[in-house]
């Protein structure tokens, strides 16, 4: 692979149109502001990270996550460019200095795809499927297909949203250039050779990532593709932002005690530094604070190190033969301390009531609309499949002929909601919550 290829303008859906721009926006920053205006973006302020939507203390949301996470993509974009500029400086004729916009777009779009609650909704589609009355359609599915919805992920459903063509909406899509598509596809393979459910497009999307990876040159790698370059900077943007922030509130959450937060957050630092940034956090009373400094000195360093990993393996990451993230390859005192953190967080918070309770919740209530509205879409004469199915808007295709479209509809339906959307849904159904009369 080479950065002249792997970094195009070229935009789904416009190929073959020129457009003469009236402002200095570059086509990649126009992806970023395109993504931010949308509804499915304001969206996800609605959509639990880890923690249950707010009360009186408020907790990182899918909306807050993914800025803060396309901020550090910006910076870990930049910083690579010019690394990367400083030793080839042939490369100065080419978007190379545009990666930073790209990355922070591609960070922004990178959780678009989640149904609500999360993990727990995905797992709460695939069962249903595998292990209830929904096992009764797959002989009416191909193989692909079947593993396209046993295996939902958020991830695949992602770049369905940004570049699927639903009724009443533009041809491409999102229209975002190439290469953010591609660098939002952290698994560029099919559902069959899925990893842990892990994937990057459904049976419906192949084709368009085909073509976009050709146009980039990635390089096949067996049924699917070699990683483009920069989706391992979205991932390390992700990897670090969920972590550290996860650490934050639990701290807010009293989960974690100040010293154990303040422990794990310096823990990123050589030693001889920590007493001076601590020295230097004692001059704010506000504890609160003082692990907002310390937060941000985690990020840094992590960010100068995936920084350095990246640079120093390019050659392996452009040859596709590059392992892992690049968190993996960091140095001893970073690699310890970011699996001390992901510990914590493990037995710590993941495993709180609270969070239990919500997925839990989360659980019931996806995996109840995904049961009512298959079998809505498959019967769809019945007079309760005619409400439900008056509920979902005409942008899918809950009418198709074809099984594996409706069934897809159906999820692209209930990906679409927040939380709280499904939550109220889910009382109404029930008969826990009418309209005001």
């Amino acid at each position: 692979m080479n950065w002249q290829q792997l970094i195009s303008n070229k935009r789904l859906g416009q190929e073959d149109l020129h457009v003469n721009r009236m402002d200095d926006r570059t086509e990649f920053r126009r992806d970023y502001d395109r993504l931010i205006f949308s509804a499915p973006f304001r969206r996800l302020q609605n959509k639990t990270q880890v923690f249950p939507l707010p009360g009186s203390v408020f907790v990182h949301n899918r909306l807050t996550h993914s800025l803060e996470v396309a901020s550090v993509g910006r910076s870990l974009g930049d910083d690579v460019a010019h690394a990367l500029l400083e030793r080839q400086p042939e490369l100065a004729n080419t978007h190379i200095l545009e990666i930073g916009s790209i990355v922070s777009a591609a960070c922004l779009a990178h959780d678009l795809g989640n149904p609500p609650f999360g993990h727990s909704g995905e797992r709460a589609i695939a069962s249903y499927f595998l292990e209830d009355q929904g096992i009764q359609y797959k002989n009416q599915l191909t193989p692909e297909q079947w593993a396209d919805i046993t295996h939902f992920d958020g991830n695949a459903n992602a770049f369905r949203l940004l570049t699927h063509q639903f009724k009443g909406r533009r041809a491409g899509g999102f229209v975002l250039t190439y290469s953010t598509l591609s660098s939002i596809v952290k698994y560029p393979f099919p559902a069959t050779e899925a990893i842990k459910q892990k994937f990057g497009y459904f049976t419906q999307e192949k084709d368009i990532y085909d073509r976009i990876a050709t146009e980039l040159g990635l390089g096949r790698r067996g049924e699917g593709w070699f990683r483009h370059p920069l989706a391992y900077l979205v991932e390390a943007a992700d990897d670090i932002c969920y972590e550290i922030m996860d650490i934050e509130d639990a701290h807010k959450l009293k989960i974690l005690s100040f010293e154990e937060t303040r422990d794990l957050m310096l823990g990123f630092l050589p030693e001889e530094k920590r007493a001076h940034i601590i020295e230097r956090s004692q001059s704010v009373d506000d504890k609160n604070e003082n692990v907002v400094y310390f937060r941000s000195c985690a990020i840094g360093a992590l960010e100068q190190e995936c920084v350095r990993v990246f640079v120093e393996n390019e050659e392996a990451i452009l040859n596709g033969t590059f392992e892992g993230s690049l968190i993996d390859h960091s140095c001893p005192l970073v690699h310890d301390a970011y699996q001390a953190c992901v510990k914590v967080a493990k037995s710590r918070i993941y495993r709180s009531r609270d969070v239990v309770d919500t997925e839990l919740a989360g659980y019931k209530i996806i995996y109840t609309l995904i049961q009512l509205f298959t079998n809505a879409v498959m019967n769809p004469h019945h007079a309760y499949s005619s409400l439900l199915l008056d509920r979902v808007s005409s942008q899918y295709e809950v009418d198709s002929p074809d099984t594996y479209v409706r069934i897809m509809a159906v999820l692209d339906y209930l990906s679409g909601m927040t939380d709280v959307f499904a939550l109220d849904l889910y009382r109404k159904i029930n008969g826990e919550s009418l309209p005001m009369i």
